[in-house]
């Protein structure tokens, strides 16, 4: 693995989003949408909004990352282009690293955003610091990307990509605390809810909001959450295949 290639996958990949500014405004703008609209929906109990706010802060960028970093992985696989790459002298973990690191601008970016716009302008109560809910909020960004990498290789159109959404998504959206209390759930939906990556999003955001400074517990969600998406990432590299074109 060499620096030099991971960041020329990098760029190669920014210079195609650059050409696609409905993507752009899909990963950017699409968050901020969802929180104002949450925002409105909830306005005349505001502490509504303060409950829920964080979670989903993590939740929404999550979401949008793993639908579009799927779909636009698979494009490259289906096009060729990553056939075409891996039969250059070129490691697998250069590739996935550069995909990686041009997505993981974008869910920088787009983290940024959405946490400006929830405390900044729609005053998001919050007892802990903001530049520690924009840590966790680019993590849950990663995280998505991530994911998204990896189900893009096992589906073999745009149409599938998206089906793996209720496949991947839904199931940890029910499980991680956002409608139940994880201590609530039957004993069998516990144990499922304390595997799945995004019920420790969802408690960072919460410790974030509440917390005032940094503990032990929000440490060792903070160290799962990086830690699922280093290894989705190593699994998406173990699905990438040489081929001669």
């Amino acid at each position: 693995m060499t620096a030099q290639r991971t960041l020329a996958t990098a760029r190669r990949v920014l210079r195609q989003l650059s050409h696609d500014p409905r993507t752009i405004a899909l990963m950017l703008g699409v968050p901020l949408a969802l929180i104002t609209l949450l925002y409105w929906a909830f306005h005349a109990t505001p502490q509504t909004f303060d409950h829920i706010g964080p979670a989903l802060l993590g939740i929404f960028p999550l979401i949008v990352m793993f639908l579009v970093t799927s779909i636009a992985t698979l494009r490259e696989r289906t096009s060729g282009t990553l056939e075409r790459l891996l039969s250059m002298p070129l490691r697998k973990a250069d590739l996935i690293l550069g995909y990686a690191l041009a997505f993981g601008l974008l869910a920088i970016a787009q983290a940024a955003l959405a946490t400006g716009l929830a405390v900044g302008l729609l005053h998001l109560s919050l007892a802990g610091s903001t530049w520690l809910l924009l840590l966790v909020a680019v993590l849950d960004s990663l995280l998505g990307t991530a994911l998204g990498l990896f189900v893009s290789a096992f589906a073999a159109s745009e149409f599938q990509a998206v089906q793996f959404m209720p496949a991947v998504i839904f199931p940890q959206l029910l499980l991680c605390g956002l409608f139940v209390p994880r201590g609530a759930m039957p004993t069998a939906l516990s144990y499922a809810s304390d595997v799945l990556p995004m019920s420790y999003a969802v408690d960072a955001m919460t410790r974030v909001s509440r917390e005032t400074s940094v503990t032990g517990d929000l440490t060792r969600d903070l160290a799962i959450i990086a830690g699922s998406a280093l290894l989705v990432l190593g699994l998406g590299s173990a699905t990438l295949r040489r081929r001669t074109p």
